[in-house]
């Protein structure tokens, strides 16, 4: 591996064909999937690449009653049947998601991997063990990466004219999912051009916005052919110019194991509690500071937590504190609030995710208490990053997110690999 900074390498692309709307064939990440939402996607077209992404009953008829083997056998009857083709030549490719006036674009390639110490490739999220070994298997069955992971970069080189400029013609496909937005692609085959993009490209680190999960998988995948090179050296990837097209970050709301009275009582002399509020208010709120900030809520009401103890900080940051992570409002919750006041487990049985505020409230039900959370800025993230630190586990939700099923890559279908 010469490069001391990115590679992205030109690959096959396997792809829906146009027989019918392939919008109705596309899904959101696997992650965000609800088995409500599977079913209904499913229903819609049975020929959704959720029946990939997340394999259930259906694919485990397919092969004796191995959901993910099943999976892989669909996958190659699809490809067999003409639902999927692979594209004839290698390809980087310029993908776009459009809705509400916002433009994303990107450079879907197989991202060459590299250790988290090299510093190119940064993470910035603890991961699970899991998803990981549920990933695992699943792209060990199907050899196939069915989802790419989202990279953002500062741009401004030829990696960004290509995007800004997708060769001036029509796209090879062309989508739009239920949710309104609009999916297109374009493939770049040039030689001149790929190695324009290449050379831009080579000494540039990125973050990974979304995917972590999906990269400590990849690298695990490669860990398991003990060197030998091959195409599991490299991971499907979208990568953006967080300069140019750069998203929007969400933040990931908290359900955690306790009663609301419990949460509020146990933070007397701890922190600073606001007058019980309407929910959406208390958020706004939170919205609008700027300093630390989370609300409390269960059912219509909430109260806005501010001005955490400073020894208890101190305490329970320990080396974090004062540093870019420790400065962060989903680090204090988790090591302070969680941890140190609230006395409990920080695990996935005690805390929960919401990606809303109406999915953190129904969790919560009558016996646990919804943590709403501002959003984490970019620069933040990267700060986070770049001092080899790692956030919380789910801390951010950055989107649009890629459409699962816009683009496969099969490893099969890539060309072999030396060094």
């Amino acid at each position: 591996m010469t490069s001391t900074g990115l590679v992205l390498h030109p690959f096959r692309a396997t792809r829906f064909t146009a027989r019918e709307d392939v919008g109705l064939r596309l899904c959101p990440p696997y992650d965000v999937v609800s088995p409500a939402e599977r079913a209904a996607l499913v229903e819609r077209c049975d020929s959704n690449a959720a029946r990939l992404i997340l394999p259930a009953e259906q694919e485990a008829a397919l092969a004796d009653g191995d959901a993910r083997a099943g999976a892989r056998r669909l996958l190659d009857m699809w490809v067999a049947e003409g639902v999927l083709a692979v594209d004839d030549e290698p390809a980087l490719y310029v993908y776009e998601m459009a809705a509400d006036g916002q433009v994303t674009r990107g450079l879907l390639g197989a991202v060459e991997l590299r250790d988290p110490a090299d510093g190119v490739i940064l993470p910035h999220e603890n991961t699970m063990a899991g998803p990981v070994a549920d990933r695992l298997a699943l792209m060990s069955a199907t050899e196939a990466d069915l989802e790419p992971i989202f990279l953002v970069y500062d741009g401004g080189g030829a990696a960004s004219d290509v995007v800004a400029s997708p060769q001036g013609h029509a796209p090879i496909a062309s989508a739009q999912t239920p949710d309104g937005t609009r999916h297109r692609l374009w493939a770049v085959t040039d030689s001149s051009t790929l190695a324009a993009v290449a050379q831009d490209l080579a000494e540039r680190r990125a973050l990974i916005a979304d995917g972590h999960h999906r990269y400590a998988t990849y690298l695990q995948r490669q860990a398991q052919h003990g060197g030998e090179p091959g195409p599991w050296d490299r991971g499907l990837t979208l990568l953006v110019d967080s300069t140019a097209y750069g998203p929007q970050v969400h933040p990931i709301h908290r359900v955690v194991a306790l009663g609301f009275d419990q949460a509020v009582g146990k933070l007397a002399g701890q922190a600073t509690v606001g007058e019980p509020l309407p929910v959406a208010d208390a958020e706004l709120e939170v919205q609008r500071s700027a300093e630390f900030a989370v609300a409390l809520a269960q059912g219509d009401r909430a109260v806005v937590v501010r001005a955490l103890d400073a020894d208890t900080v101190a305490s329970g940051l320990a080396a974090a504190h004062g540093s870019a992570l420790g400065r962060l409002d989903v680090t204090l919750l988790h090591r302070v609030l969680v941890e140190r006041i609230w006395g409990l487990s920080d695990d996935e049985q005690t805390v929960g995710y919401a990606h809303s505020v109406e999915e953190a409230l129904v969790a919560a039900g009558d016996d646990r208490t919804a943590v709403l959370l501002r959003a984490t800025p970019v620069a933040d993230v990267a700060a986070v990053a770049r001092a080899g630190e790692r956030m919380p586990r789910k801390s951010t939700l950055f989107e649009p997110k890629p459409a699962s099923g816009m683009v496969i890559r099969r490893l099969t279908d890539d060309a072999p690999v030396t060094r």
